[in-house]
């Protein structure tokens, strides 16, 4: 394992000085800047630091990230398999069991021992910039993420809590399908009924209801959901409530996480779970979905590999190659990125 000090990223603020690492989310609401990084299988991480300072990213270096070849990397579902799983949803949906599930698919490819994640940070802040970007870097608590994530789990200001659900992708906005604004409408509904557990009684609002945003490469689908957190509702509260996110679930969140489980044949890890930050002393936050996400595994045998996901949400709607499709337009600019085949300074690819 490289011998790289702890860090975390979040737009330009970076966070040093590693106090202390735990996985109970009541620590959130006690004092300090933490890092959080929750695994959609529901492993929690947070990190505590001491020194949080404004900080740009830094510009690439030429050699410090050495990417995956384009052909390096494998899928845990290829085309076929996929394929087949968009028919098995169908199949659930026809049946009454769900109205929407996410399948997804996560890609692996071998990394030299010294891979910085931080290093991969810098590519994707100038060739995928996003909103909700960060990085986080604990290779002895096996956290080394890097999102580019579009998406907002949750924003917490005081006892205002907000989610930005994502549902409907194209290349442009003229590529957005009716079935694209159904799923975010069942989606947004889902949201409000978990946000809705921990808030308020007729706090929860919908202010933004399928508004088009444009991110590099393609258009979103995105809604806000926002509440008044209870009294006696903190982080634990909170995560019970709306973990993980409806977006990349499904509706009903149970029978989705159900045949999710039967479906797919790789764990999601940090895709699809959070990345964010919660400042305990300022009562604010803001965590990400983590989709458009990097991550690396490190074992004693096999090395480093670097794994992304990318996924869809299915409906009666779908049609199963447009779906695959989908997952595969949402990783291309990233993978590009990640494989030294995007030409950062220019924008374009080479």
């Amino acid at each position: 394992m490289p011998d790289l000090p702890p860090l975390a990223r979040f737009g330009g603020r970076v966070a040093t000085g590693l106090l202390d690492v735990t996985g109970d989310p009541s620590a959130l609401d006690s004092s300090g800047f933490w890092a959080v990084a929750a695994d959609f299988e529901g492993r929690l991480t947070c990190a505590r630091f001491a020194d949080v300072r404004e900080e740009p990213v830094p510009a690439p270096v030429p050699g410090a990230w050495r990417g995956p070849a384009a052909g390096d990397w494998t899928s845990s579902l290829d085309r076929a398999a996929y394929i087949a799983g968009v028919r098995r949803i169908r199949e659930h949906i026809a049946a009454g069991e769900v109205y929407q599930a996410n399948l997804c698919r996560v890609l692996t490819a071998p990394v030299p021992p010294d891979a910085d994640v931080d290093a991969l940070t810098a590519l994707l802040a100038r060739g995928n910039p996003a909103p909700y970007a960060g990085t986080i870097r604990l290779p002895a608590h096996g956290v080394e993420t890097a999102t580019a994530s579009p998406e907002l789990f949750l924003r917490r200001d005081g006892r205002v809590v907000e989610s930005g659900p994502i549902k409907g992708t194209g290349r442009t906005e003229a590529d957005l399908l009716a079935k694209d604004y159904a799923e975010n409408v069942m989606i947004v509904d889902l949201v409000r009924n978990d946000i809705g557990r921990v808030c308020a009684t007729g706090s929860v609002s919908v202010p933004d209801l399928c508004a088009v945003e444009k991110h590099p490469g393609l258009v979103h689908l995105v809604s806000t959901v926002r509440g008044e957190l209870r009294e006696d509702a903190g982080w634990p509260e909170l995560f019970d409530a709306a973990f993980p996110p409806g977006s990349v679930t499904g509706a009903p969140k149970s029978s989705a996480l159900r045949i999710i489980d039967a479906l797919e044949t790789a764990p999601r890890g940090p895709y699809c779970g959070a990345v964010g930050w919660v400042d305990a002393d300022r009562g604010t936050a803001e965590l990400a979905v983590g989709i458009r996400t990097f991550w690396i595994e490190r074992s004693a045998g096999s090395g480093a590999v670097l794994r992304f996901g990318t996924g869809a949400g299915i409906t009666w709607g779908s049609d199963p190659e447009a779906e695959w499709e989908e997952t595969e337009l949402k990783a291309s600019r990233l993978l590009a990125v990640a494989s030294g085949a995007y030409g950062v300074s220019e924008g374009t690819l080479t």
